[in-house]
């Protein structure tokens, strides 16, 4: 046995059996410690400002607040913790928003379980850790031109997409604004993180001023 202190992270995801295997899986290999577990973003920005972690694990769609403000919040208040985002979802939208927020690695739920651990310990390292199929797309991303972080044309909104940001101006929270709109939380999680990444913002406030500058919404 190494004698070493362990990497401390701090895990979060909104279902718990998925903290429970994800916990068991970094643990088992005796070098990382799972300190503390979170159920949605405002209980990961606290735990990880209490225990002041190596690596914060996030998922994306989450309760209250996603993991792109999560990763936000906690790369302006703890810069030296490193965000690892461990999700099901490799849309762009997502992924550019997320290492544009300062997000270290991105891993997808269908990496096995030493990918995972390898993805800890270089992310502890100071290096990258993108799952396969995310590294291709920010390749492809570079390639074109218009790599993470650089400025591009916003793209224009959906309908839908104004609608919910026009909400989220008012201060509505995610099941509000769901409720408003005959949709779950769940789906206006998923229209923010669009949002977000046609913006090339992280945080609502920075959403809703762009589109203001856009002339998308008004404020009443």
């Amino acid at each position: 046995m190494i004698d070493t202190q362990p990497i401390r992270v701090v895990l979060a995801d909104d279902h718990a059996v998925v903290r429970k295997g994800i916990r068991e899986f970094l643990e088992e290999r005796g070098d990382i410690s799972v300190v503390a577990e979170a159920a949605d973003g405002n209980e990961a920005i606290a735990l990880v400002a209490e225990h002041q972690p190596d690596i914060a694990v996030l998922d994306i769609q989450m309760p209250g607040m996603t993991g792109i403000e999560a990763t936000r919040h906690i790369k302006a208040e703890h810069p030296d913790v490193h965000v690892l985002i461990l999700t099901a979802y490799d849309d762009d939208p997502y992924i550019f928003a997320l290492l544009q927020a300062g997000a270290s690695g991105y891993i997808l739920k269908t990496a096995d379980s030493a990918e995972l651990v390898h993805a800890v310990r270089a992310v502890y390292r100071g290096e990258s850790a993108l799952d396969p199929a995310v590294a291709q797309k920010v390749v492809q991303q570079l390639v074109s031109g218009h790599p993470p972080g650089a400025p591009i044309a916003v793209e224009a909104l959906t309908e839908r997409e104004v609608e919910v940001l026009r909400l989220a101006a008012k201060g509505m929270t995610n099941k509000a604004i769901g409720q408003t709109l005959g949709i779950s939380d769940r789906t206006v999680q998923g229209h923010l993180a669009n949002i977000y990444g046609k913006l090339n913002v992280g945080s609502r406030t920075e959403a809703v001023t762009e589109a203001l500058k856009q002339g998308w919404i008004t404020i009443e």
